[in-house]
């Protein structure tokens, strides 16, 4: 990535930074619920979600700043998904990005709460966003709420489980992988997409796009979980095989997830370039995706 290009989206990283943590502070809510919401929100993290919004409003031409609002709902429901997900009736994880997790700090009550309050709170954020039209408004709720609910992630996360100890096709390790962790990152390409201004036939080329990124972006998770630097990644290395997870690697080989994931990368690219927009961000993003270490 350029260095123009990367001091772009480091730039639009940290007003989202900034303003999702804003938003935050502005609740009438009890303190100790606004720390635990803001607590697992400052963990860090590349942001990869918010930043496809974002990039995507860019081919466009228009202000990704008006997709500001949307990018802090998209990522306070990431977050909720990752405090939940953590939780000992789920993963049982101790670290999050090299940090305890919410429910080590806060207690499992409050994690659960702080969680339900992250994914409430981020459509309130879109309806109450000035910047966009009501039809717009009303589009972007109903993907959000499809993506990130029994159709989307929650509905992979199901899957997920109900796979553990299990040995399943590749094709019912693609519903997992399209669902649990594929349908947030299509939201954020096509929430982008529509701000921007998309019609309905780039709007079908931008969802292609976003199929092959989401499954790419889950090889590429399951592959560092084999060969990542647990300093980097922020958990300890092998923590899905230990947990009986269905990964890529165990599946197909080592060898074989890094073939998928760069089929996927491809198809990906080649959907994007028939959008007819300038894709140079998220062509940029995308290479992230393909050799990223955390």
């Amino acid at each position: 990535m350029s260095v123009n290009q990367t001091e772009y989206l480091n730039d639009y990283k940290r007003q989202l930074d900034t303003n999702v943590i804003k938003a935050i502070e502005e609740l009438q809510a009890p303190e100790s619920l606004k720390e635990a919401m803001k607590y697992s929100l400052t963990a860090g993290g590349k942001r990869i979600r918010p930043l496809f919004l974002f990039a995507a409003i860019h081919a466009y031409g228009k202000d990704p700043q008006v997709g500001m609002a949307t990018a802090c709902a998209l990522e306070m429901i990431h977050t909720y998904s990752l405090i939940h997900d953590d939780l000992p009736s789920m993963d049982d994880d101790d670290l999050r990005r090299g940090r305890p997790t919410n429910h080590k700090v806060f207690g499992e009550a409050l994690a659960i709460l702080a969680g339900d309050g992250l994914l409430t709170y981020s459509f309130e954020l879109i309806a109450n966003d000035a910047r966009l039209t009501d039809s717009d408004k009303i589009w972007l709720i109903q993907l959000l709420a499809k993506n990130a609910g029994p159709e989307g992630m929650v509905g992979g996360q199901v899957a997920d489980i109900e796979a553990e100890n299990k040995e399943p096709t590749i094709q019912e390790l693609e519903f997992i992988h399209q669902h649990k962790t594929g349908k947030l990152l299509s939201f954020s390409v096509l929430a982008g997409a529509k701000i921007g201004g998309a019609n309905e036939a780039e709007l079908e080329m931008f969802a292609e796009f976003s199929h092959h990124l989401g499954l790419a972006f889950q090889i590429s998770d399951d592959i560092l979980d084999v060969i990542g630097d647990e300093n980097i990644i922020g958990k300890p290395v092998g923590s899905d095989d230990g947990k009986s997870k269905s990964t890529y690697p165990a599946l197909l080989t080592l060898d074989g997830a890094k073939k998928q994931l760069a089929y996927h990368i491809d198809k990906a690219k080649k959907a994007l370039n028939q959008t007819k927009q300038n894709p140079a961000l998220l062509l940029e993003l995308t290479d992230l995706i393909a050799v990223r270490d955390s």
